[in-house]
């Protein structure tokens, strides 16, 4: 059965409800990653376990905040430079045709790190398959994204306007910044979500392709026939 297009709403209400189910794992990941990406070297660990509670929000998993540290996060960072490398100057070289195909490049290679992390694809072939997967949806990704930024940004901008009254102004404030908190929680529980979506697609457009890297959504090799097993084993001679 063909997995059905990607929808503004659902897709985000499903990360939302993710988000308010699992909040302290996700808030906790959110509020450690943002203490750490400034430290030289662990930042890309932790960049890289990032990537990885995305992927495990798309399959509705617990994620622990600790796992950005984990040092497995750092074993392919050559495969994982390149394939930011590569993305970078692809997007940079669309950029140059005026920045819609930039934006359409940036949108449909973005989840080329998650293929990469999570189905052991080379770079270029991540690429390949994020791109093909976003296929005739990556006008959709954009609407997600905005929406749900412009959600959590009007609320946002409501308690900074509150931040100025007297006495309880501080409050509104510390309000607002906690609204900007949970819009990056939200956007990489709805990030998760819509890797599941686009993950879900790539198995069915690529299953040939993806069965040559030895992932476990690749299928089974069909098995021999019989009759030709008994004409390589039956070797007596007609009497």
């Amino acid at each position: 059965m063909a997995t059905q297009k990607l929808q503004v709403i659902p897709t985000i209400k499903a990360g939302v409800l993710y988000g308010l189910k699992n909040i302290p794992s996700l808030l906790g990941t959110v509020v450690l990653y943002a203490l750490t990406v400034w430290i030289p070297y662990l930042n890309v660990g932790t960049t890289i376990g990032l990537y990885k509670a995305v992927i495990k929000i798309g399959r509705g998993e617990v994620i622990n905040p600790l796992d950005i540290f984990a040092s497995e996060n750092r074993r392919n960072l050559g495969d994982f430079f390149l394939l930011m490398g590569l993305l970078t100057i692809g997007t940079a070289a669309a950029c140059s045709f005026m920045f819609i195909p930039g934006i359409v490049a940036g949108i449909g290679w973005g989840f080329a790190y998650y293929f990469f992390i999570d189905k052991g694809l080379s770079p270029v072939k991540a690429l390949k398959v994020s791109w093909k997967s976003t296929g005739g949806e990556k006008w959709t990704i954009l609407w997600v994204i905005l929406v749900t930024v412009l959600a959590f940004t009007i609320v946002a901008c409501v308690f900074v306007s509150l931040a100025s009254i007297d006495y309880i102004g501080w409050l509104f404030g510390l309000i607002a910044a906690a609204v900007c908190l949970l819009m990056f929680a939200a956007i990489i529980a709805v990030e998760g979500v819509m890797y599941k979506h686009f993950s879900d697609k790539a198995d069915e457009i690529f299953a040939d392709k993806i069965a040559a890297c030895g992932c476990s959504s690749a299928p089974a090799a069909p098995a021999a026939p019989a009759a030709e097993e008994s004409v390589a084993t039956d070797n007596t001679p007609a009497k």
